[in-house]
């Protein structure tokens, strides 16, 4: 028996991802030699990735001041912020006289086989992504529906599903790519399947008084 006529589907509570493009290649390449720069310097960091097992370089636990480091890590807060503005207007927030504010900002490099579990941001907000070196196998952003713990005896969604309807997504990461989404979504980074590494920066916004 069909459905009458009269039915309709209402999406409600959508987990939205925004998505830009870094287009100034040149500071992708300064941002690069950056990253880099900073793997070489931070002997604190190195030391904590060794102690940690991670496999490649973070500047998560030993830097907190890059964006006066060098012009490209500057250049790219300013596009950071911009963006971050951009899409609390798409969610629709009511910032009460608060502001975005870049709260954290590091880089990562991962060898082949490294990868990130899943995990949240707490006490932020808007968190994210720009992708600086994809080799071909870098692993891709594994997004998880945040309904997941809660749906107790649904079925699986059918592989032809769309993409809105599947439990979890995939985005591939590219040179150049920017990715925010809200600090509460659940995440991981796949492993990094090829012999060269994967270079990103990542970073979360927090709510201050404006």
């Amino acid at each position: 028996m069909s459905a009458d006529r009269t039915s309709h589907l209402q999406a409600l509570f959508p987990t939205q991802i925004y998505q830009a493009e870094l287009a100034d290649r040149d500071l992708v390449g300064e941002l690069e030699a950056s990253i880099w720069m900073l793997e070489e310097g931070d002997q604190a960091g190195r030391k904590w990735c060794e102690e940690q097992g991670y496999d490649g370089y973070t500047s998560y636990a030993s830097l907190d001041d890059l964006p006066v480091r060098t012009p490209a890590f500057g250049a790219l807060k300013a596009l950071l912020d911009t963006h971050a503005d951009a899409f609390a207007d798409a969610l629709g927030w009511d910032m009460q006289g608060r502001a975005l504010v870049l709260d954290s900002l590091w880089v990562n490099i991962l060898g082949e086989g490294g990868a990130h579990s899943g995990h949240i941001h707490p006490n932020s907000v808007l968190s994210g992504t720009v992708y600086i070196n994809c080799p071909d196998g870098a692993g891709a952003l594994k997004l998880e529906d945040p309904r997941l713990a809660m749906m107790m005896a649904a079925p699986p969604p059918d592989q032809a599903a769309p993409e809105s309807a599947q439990r979890f997504v995939y985005l591939q990461p590219a040179p150049g790519r920017i990715l925010f989404w809200e600090s509460w979504l659940r995440h991981e980074v796949m492993p990094n399947t090829s012999e060269a590494p994967r270079l990103s920066i990542s970073y979360n916004f927090a709510l201050a008084e404006a």
